[in-house]
């Protein structure tokens, strides 16, 4: 992936300072609550069909993050950034899109609803409205002029100024509010004014609204780059002053993510109640772990993962091959944008090796290269796919062994060839392609997991849990 320069943003900063033509409580909530929906989910793709869209949107996140860890996501100047929404590819490729959407409204007195790629790995929150160039897609675009509490963020606020928070910014000339152009990996780019305005979610009881005001947010009116229509904008849930949690000053976030099959949505809570509540829906230990140090200037959420076990066999690395180095590369994080999980490529030769020896089904020869495993459903002695049984697969963290679910790392397939023909069972694990590169735990291997990230603390606890019954708050303690 080449580096998006200074230079080629320069049409953006000419075209936001010369047509730009805008003017310009409710009570806040502790906890609030919102819903996600993933890109794929309730499509009616098979098994098949869903991981080669999750391995094809995977490896474009993965390849931008290879990149230097010392830039800060959004300067255009440097777009090697490790802290980037993923690469979504483009309109024409089926394959790509942002993987979990959150849904809330912006404005009032009826908010305008947005559906924003939930990211882990940037700040900016930001939305399409007063299009000049705008990708499709299907929700109405903000219209700001409808909204009676909506202020375009003067140019001298401290955000607007070096250093304030945004990457590049300026002043309009024809209203002094502060515009932006904030860069991705991938080269995409949004441009336009930064606003304030009243963000609606649900409460946290799960039924009737809680709005919160004086939330900032960029108004893209020139956003170009890979995008497919079934997002909006993208929503920041990083450490950077921008984005939604920090806005929101809350303490804590969580999600609790549906299996994508089951076509069902999964719920979000800022501002969640103390880790020990989530005992009353888990279906296992609730166990925590502290964040790592990631690099100077990274956003991303980097974890202590100091060995793997797979079946009976621990892998033969250490925790320094999951650590960052000193020059910022390498490192383990939990990410919202990548679809499945990903080792260097000695940790994921050697994982592959662990499950071949171990695993009471053969090597199947037409899976189009991902390791997958010859089953016969219609055998009257072999166990159907789903009832074999299967090498445990568990992450040791610091304080805490993360035994991820079967179901979320071996896949039932039965289309294995891609034509409808084969029927296996698939490692639903990926390789970064190299052997220094970073180990990302993916949203595939956090399913009916329920994550929280626990800024005050500086931790991540998590326990296997019901997400379909994560409707409110109030179910945490029921």
């Amino acid at each position: 992936m080449k580096d998006l320069a200074a230079l080629k943003l320069l049409p953006c900063l000419l075209f936001l300072a010369i047509v730009f033509p805008w003017q310009p409580t409710w009570a806040t909530s502790a906890a609030l609550r919102a819903d996600l929906t993933h890109v794929d989910s309730g499509r009616g793709f098979t098994n098949g069909e869903l991981l080669r869209r999750m391995a094809a949107r995977s490896t474009a996140r993965a390849a931008s993050l290879r990149y230097s860890s010392s830039a800060r996501p959004g300067d255009a100047s440097k777009a090697e950034a490790v802290t980037v929404p993923m690469a979504r590819g483009n309109t024409d490729t089926e394959y790509y899109g942002s993987e979990y959407l959150i849904h809330f409204g912006i404005g009032t007195p009826r908010p305008q609803p947005v559906a924003l790629e939930l990211d882990t790995g940037s700040d900016l929150i930001w939305t399409q409205c007063g299009c000049i160039v705008c990708f499709d897609q299907p929700l109405p675009l903000v219209d700001t002029s409808a909204s009676a509490t909506v202020r375009g963020l003067s140019c001298t606020d401290p955000l607007c100024r070096s250093g304030g928070g945004l990457p590049l910014s300026g002043c309009a000339a024809d209203d002094n509010v502060c515009f932006y152009v904030y860069a991705y990996a991938d080269q995409t780019v949004t441009t336009g004014k930064m606003m304030e305005d009243t963000f609606t979610f649900q409460a946290p009881n799960g039924t009737g609204i809680a709005a919160v005001p004086s939330l900032r947010f960029g108004c893209g009116v020139y956003n170009t780059g890979s995008f497919i229509s079934n997002e909006s904008g993208v929503a920041g849930f990083a450490r950077g002053p921008l984005s939604l949690p920090s806005q929101l000053q809350v303490t804590n976030f969580s999600y609790c993510l549906t299996a994508i099959a089951d076509g069902t949505t999964s719920p979000v809570f800022l501002g969640t109640p103390e880790p020990d509540s989530l005992e009353a829906q888990a279906t296992g230990p609730v166990q925590s772990t502290p964040f790592a140090p990631g690099p100077a200037g990274s956003l991303f959420y980097y974890l202590p993962l100091q060995g793997i076990t797979v079946g009976k066999t621990r892998l033969p690395f250490n925790a320094s091959v999951f650590a960052t180095k000193d020059d910022g590369s390498g490192g383990t994080i939990i990410d919202s944008g990548t679809s499945i999980t990903n080792f260097p490529q000695a940790v994921f030769e050697s994982l592959q090796e662990a499950f071949v020896s171990q695993m009471p089904l053969p090597v199947a020869n037409n899976s189009n290269g991902r390791l997958c495993f010859a089953a016969n459903p219609s055998s009257s002695t072999v166990p159907h796919p789903t009832k074999v049984a299967v090498p445990k697969l568990i992450l040791h963290l610091d304080g805490a062994d993360w035994d991820i679910p079967r179901e979320n790392y071996m896949l039932h397939v039965q289309d294995l060839d891609g034509t409808g023909a084969g029927d296996g069972l698939c490692l639903v694990i990926d390789s970064s392609g190299v052997d220094d590169g970073f180990t990302i735990i993916g949203n595939f291997q956090q399913q009916n997991t329920h994550i929280v990230y626990d800024l005050e603390a500086n931790k991540m606890s998590f326990a296997p849990a019901r997400c379909n019954k994560l409707l409110s708050l109030d179910s945490l303690a029921n």
